[in-house]
């Protein structure tokens, strides 16, 4: 064969790519994704199958790119690379893509209802429970279900019983409770994303977040955006006609509401440029922290409102242009707004003596990745490659150990290979040091998978609970202790082990854990993992403060593009009054290899 029908032979084909007529999200495909694998489950198809949607639901939820992009790069075949995606999936989602609607979903939707897949969202019904008692009683809703259950009817449905009933009626109303509000990341990126398109049109001044959003709570209640501009009308005009927009609410002069394609409702209020400080101080602190604010302006002889700062007793207008122009006037640094919830951050300012957070750019790495060797989607190197785009000096591979067989755990034979490839890449990648670890589990003793043979190997060894979690807070407490004091465990990993809207966080001995941390030199995790955000910013100041402890930030990704959720675990950091210093994340890769074999 010629060199030139060699070269012709592998010239990659240009990608078959369809017209696509209609935008659609990551997150909206990756509901529909859900929604199939729980419609399979509750119809009786395979636990692969069911699995599989959902790790492609979760693998696009986590892009930083949109699939849309991919495809129109790549066609079907660009979206086989993504983690989890395989040939038929790839297919179903250029269906989707490309015309708005599947086919495949659609016939399903014709054999569940809708709602029923709602009841599989109630912790403890799976989907052989919801389609039993959707068999049995024709329940659809948890109003229903609550009535049922009330009337005990579900206690009476064969297998089930009064402890069932019991179990399902906990399940709703810890699942009421923890959906009264929206998960930051579910807030956050649609947010972030409209008020960078404000900020690009010529009439648009300044625009931010505004409320819980901006303080980056765990969790919020609504989203509140605001802009500054001369031209309101336009604003409006243009923010109620964005792509994003699902249908509009509400359109006024200076304030218009709308729900997102996600589902979401925003609402977004214009103000004049020199009013927009006031405006923004106003709407972004918490209720306590404005009363608070408020009640030191009028002792000052002042009044502060969402139009700015004036004489108590002239009404002269006084500032309101800025933030920093309003607490500047009472003599004050201008608090982050991560902090402005009244916890001792105004004291603060006014004393200027406001700590300096840690900034998304001092985090160095991640100590808390999976990969392909145990549950995760993408190989090591791919975990290298977005660690280098996101400016990390180190990155820590974290598989789980081998006891937790539901996760592809490691044993000792596989770990070894794992050190050998990472040592292989080490040599190749110069920019970046790979560092060696393991998710190791805190079994019903406190001991952990694998003794000082194997764990004197590694950089990193964190240790965490994955099972016994309605045990009693004595047994809890007494496992975490015992694996703080293994000299070679180095993280307790998500410490209270809850999970946002699914399961409330078990119940340990805190102050007992912070203070043993502490003593041993063992850091506590932050996990920065959207539904997690474990420890909680209460907790992390409270075990700074009180006890002295020192903390990592970790993303425990299990797609390398998860990575990119060290953000939040940042905010909820700052939201915990930590610095730079309190975490091990900002330091050089010598120091923290030194700081980590202090505790051995």
């Amino acid at each position: 064969m010629s060199m030139m029908a060699m070269k012709a032979k592998r010239r990659k084909k240009a990608p078959q790519i369809q017209e696509v007529k209609i935008e659609i999200s990551n997150e909206e495909v990756a509901r529909i994704l859900e929604d199939i694998g729980d419609m399979l489950g509750i119809v009786g198809e395979s636990s692969f199958r069911v699995r599989a949607y959902y790790k492609a639901a979760s693998s696009i939820r986590g892009l930083t790119r949109p699939l849309l992009e991919i495809y129109k790069e790549g066609g079907v075949k660009g979206l086989e690379e993504i983690p989890g995606v395989g040939s038929h999936t790839a297919q179903r989602l250029e269906e989707l893509i490309t015309t708005g609607r599947l086919g495949y979903y659609e016939e399903l939707k014709k054999k569940v209802p809708a709602p029923l897949t709602e009841l599989m969202d109630i912790p403890g019904i799976g989907p052989k429970k919801a389609k039993k008692i959707y068999d049995t009683l024709g329940i659809t809703t948890r109003s229903e279900l609550i009535k049922a259950i009330e009337e005990h009817k579900v206690s009476r449905i064969p297998g089930f019983g009064l402890k069932t009933e019991e179990n399902i009626l906990r399940g709703i109303r810890q699942y009421e409770k923890m959906h009264e509000r929206i998960l930051l990341s579910d807030a956050f990126p649609i947010a972030k994303e409209i008020v960078e398109l404000l900020r690009k049109q010529p009439f648009v001044e300044r625009a931010d977040m505004a409320g819980s959003l901006r303080r980056m709570k765990e969790t919020v209640g609504d989203i509140d955006l605001l802009a500054s501009s001369d031209e309101p009308s336009k604003v409006m005009d243009y923010f109620t006609t964005m792509p994003q927009v699902s249908y509009v609410l509400a359109k006024g002069d200076t304030k218009s509401s709308i729900v997102a394609r996600n589902g979401l409702q925003i609402d977004l209020r214009v103000v004049a440029t020199y009013q927009y400080g006031a405006a923004l101080q106003y709407f972004t602190g918490s209720k306590p922290h404005n009363v608070h604010l408020r009640d030191l302006a009028k002792k000052r002889g002042l009044k502060i409102n969402e139009y700015g700062v004036f004489d108590a007793s002239t009404d002269e207008r006084l500032g309101g242009k800025t933030e920093e122009e309003i607490y500047g006037i009472l003599g004050m640094q201008t608090p982050p707004p991560t902090l402005r919830e009244d916890k001792g951050e105004i004291e603060m300012a006014i004393e200027h003596r406001l700590p300096i957070l840690v900034q998304l750019g001092d985090i160095k790495g991640d100590f808390h990745v999976h990969t392909k060797w145990s549950d995760g989607f993408n190989d090591i190197e791919d975990v290298v490659k977005v660690a280098i785009g996101l400016g990390y000096k180190f990155a820590t591979i974290s598989d789980h150990a081998e006891k937790l067989h539901v996760a592809g755990g490691l044993t000792p034979e596989e770990l070894d290979e794992q050190l050998q490839v990472i040592a292989e890449l080490n040599e190749r990648y110069q920019e970046i040091e790979i560092l060696t670890g393991i998710e190791a589990n805190i079994d019903n003793d406190g001991n952990v998978d694998f003794g000082p043979d194997i764990l004197s190997k590694l950089d990193v060894v964190i240790g965490s609970i994955h099972g016994g979690f309605r045990q009693s807070k004595e047994q809890l407490t007494k496992r975490l202790l015992a694996a703080i004091e293994n000299p070679y465990i180095n993280v307790i990993g998500h410490p209270t082990g809850r999970v946002l809207g699914e399961r409330p966080p078990y119940d340990i001995d805190l102050p007992a854990i912070f203070k043993a941390a502490a003593s041993t030199g063992t850091f506590l995790e932050l996990n920065a993992f959207p539904n997690r955000l474990d420890l909680k910013d209460d907790h992390l100041r409270d075990a700074k403060e009180n006890y002295g402890c020192k903390f990592v930030i970790n993303t425990d990704a299990h797609i390398a593009a998860h990575m990119v959720y060290m953000e939040y675990g940042v905010a909820t950091a700052q939201r915990g009054w930590l610095t730079r210093e309190d975490i091990l994340n900002t330091y050089e890769v010598s120091e923290i290899k030194k700081m980590l074999r202090q505790k051995r």
